[in-house]
């Protein structure tokens, strides 16, 4: 099992360069890149030859690219912004193909109220990611939907959202049915929305799951902080991913956890990171 973490968690303070080398300076043999930027229009050269040249960066630091995150959100219901989100998708899956991942996170369409729009964003998702499948099979890199989280406008309570249930998320998975559409499980998501993260994994089984985002929560934040920093039992998660005999890697997701360390120990925070990773990743291999 790789472990690994996003270059997303410092990406208002360090370069993608900058982030690839300390992670792997921490000892991650993996690292996510964060495709996010590509709407953001900053000004990192996002062409394929940056693409190359990040390539032969992580080579030479013996870490590979194990998992890419597309850029987000990807609908926001204007007709125009949403032919230019998928355009930036298709471009953010054939740049982390070239950086050599093997599966890239693309979050589902949820712009519309979850609660009284679960049938129309369902028909709207299935034909969104099989429309990704000719480019899966061109660039050689796999699509992995997410489970995720709405807002009340009027309370800010966290409700639910497409895939949020390990039921619809399953539902979604078999209607594609694709070798090239699977699922990515955030660990975190499911806290916030109340559901049993063991039962979770079991229902999706390592069929479905291919890959996570991992993080910690006190059940009422996105807080994407350490492991052991928040509520969310990681002996039961660790547990469950061992009894489905989960395949995938296991990535980090804590891109809030470092914020407010100063530049002087952001290479210590990767290096905690590191070892929390790795723990858990010893974990799941014990309970196998």
């Amino acid at each position: 099992m790789k472990i690994s973490t996003s270059t997303y968690a410092m990406c208002n303070r360090l370069s993608q360069e900058e982030a690839i080398r300390a992670i792997a300076e921490a000892g991650f043999n993996a690292f996510d890149i964060s495709l996010e930027r590509l709407q953001k229009k900053d000004n990192t050269p996002y062409t394929m030859d940056y693409a190359r040249e990040l390539r032969a960066l992580a080579d030479g630091l013996g870490i590979e690219c194990n998992q890419a995150h597309a850029p987000f959100p990807s609908s926001v219901g204007d007709t125009q912004k949403d032919a230019e989100i998928y355009k930036s998708i298709i471009f953010a899956m054939e740049f982390a193909a070239a950086l050599g991942a093997k599966i890239i996170v693309v979050h589902p369409k949820h712009h519309l109220c979850y609660a009284e729009c679960a049938d129309e964003l369902f028909e709207m998702n299935v034909e969104f990611y099989k429309s990704l499948i000719p480019y899966c099979k061109k660039f050689g890199i796999k699509v992995a939907c997410e489970n995720m989280w709405q807002s009340n406008k009027k309370t800010g309570a966290v409700t639910d959202s497409t895939c949020s249930r390990a039921w619809e998320f399953c539902k979604y998975l078999d209607a594609i049915d694709s070798e090239w559409i699977v699922g990515c499980l955030d660990i975190g998501h499911i806290s916030l929305v109340n559901a049993d993260i063991s039962d979770f994994i079991h229902k999706m089984g390592n069929k479905r799951l291919q890959a996570l985002h991992v993080h910690d929560t006190d059940y009422v934040r996105d807080l994407h902080t350490l492991p052991f920093l928040g509520k969310i039992d990681f002996n039961a998660v660790v547990k469950a991913l061992a009894e489905i005999d989960y395949k995938g890697d296991l990535t980090f997701e804590t891109t809030l956890y470092a914020r407010s360390f100063p530049d002087e120990l952001l290479a210590d925070t990767f290096k905690m990171e590191y070892a929390v990773a790795k723990y858990l990743a010893e974990q799941v291999e014990k309970y196998r």
